[in-house]
């Protein structure tokens, strides 16, 4: 099968034959309230591992409710997390406490994907999804963010940013899917897709193995809540949306943007590197050494060192 068309293919079935646009996103997402339940105990549960002090708030935006959890520095720069595909904010739980000791962070739960935000309206288009985003800065007030995106998450934040007015300061991607060129090792996605289709704990640790090259690292604790994402969750049609940025959305891009990728990623490879270094007006890139996918948990203290060190420079004293 040609590339092109297994990717079409893999995406449409990642897609879960989205339900009616009248449907409630939650209508879809979770078949039984017990379902809901259980994922949703599953969260509460990774969500101690950040081991932080947090606040859960719930935002009323014109699409439902942004769930955001709010930690770090209470006059610390504002740093909004982007997470990735059906990972939810507890995923941050590897990075949470160094990113937390300089900044004020507002992690934010996707709203069309498992999480504890709930949209109320049709899947979001693009236009929409910068939209949403918008609401929720605004109502915190939040002006020059930080901003960091993994995979999924760094689609979005990078459409965020080549938006012509934008409350965005520095960017960091890591490994961002469909955001400078497609999925990498398409065919290796298989197992992915099996799981998607066939949802089992055996297609479940078999996906982690080719995302993560140490998935032992993974918590059993969270490892569980995204589990019952998998396993509940239809990922919807916005999947099919997402394609690489053009040559102009990218050079539009005038913002500090790191770009950190695993040296064994499936999405991204030396290309996502080199077009990020080519397009990118402030750019700088740079790979992981033994890290898949799943970078910021298979080596965090290298990935928080690269983040922490980017978005605070350390300043050379020049006194005698």
């Amino acid at each position: 099968m040609p590339k092109k068309i297994f990717i079409v293919v893999l995406f449409f079935l990642l897609a879960g034959c989205a339900s009616s646009k009248k449907a409630k996103f939650d209508d879809y997402v979770f078949k039984t309230k017990s379902e809901k339940q259980a994922y949703i105990d599953s969260y509460d549960q990774a969500l101690k591992l950040w081991d932080i002090p947090y606040t859960e708030e719930n935002i009323q935006t014109t699409y439902g409710t942004a769930h955001v959890i709010v930690t770090g520095l209470r006059d610390g720069k504002d740093l909004v997390l982007l997470h990735g595909m059906d990972a939810s904010s507890t995923m941050w739980y590897p990075n949470i406490k160094a990113l937390s000791k300089t900044h004020r962070i507002y992690a934010i739960d996707f709203i069309m994907e498992p999480g504890k935000s709930t949209l109320t309206s049709k899947p979001l288009s693009s236009e929409e999804i910068v939209r949403l985003h918008n609401e929720i800065f605004n109502h915190y007030k939040l002006k020059k963010i930080d901003l960091i995106g993994a995979s999924r998450g760094g689609w979005i934040a990078t459409l965020l940013a080549a938006q012509k007015e934008n409350s965005i300061d520095k960017i960091v991607l890591l490994s961002p899917a469909q955001t400078f060129k497609s999925i990498d090792k398409v065919r290796k996605m298989t197992p992915a897709l099996m799981l998607k289709l066939f949802p089992n704990e055996k297609k479940f640790e078999r996906t982690l193995k080719i995302f993560s090259i140490h998935p032992e690292k993974i918590s059993p604790v969270y490892k569980r809540q995204f589990y019952l994402a998998n396993k509940y969750a239809k990922s919807n049609s916005s999947m099919l949306k997402m394609r690489p940025f053009s040559d102009d959305e990218l050079k539009s891009i005038t913002n500090p943007v790191l770009v950190l990728i695993g040296d064994q990623d499936i999405i991204n490879s030396q290309e996502t590197l080199e077009r990020a270094q080519k397009l990118l007006v402030n750019g700088k890139t740079k790979t992981i050494h033994d890290a898949g996918h799943f970078l910021s948990i298979d080596q965090s203290k290298a990935v928080n060192e690269e983040i922490i060190e980017f978005l605070n420079p350390k300043k050379t004293n020049s006194n005698p």
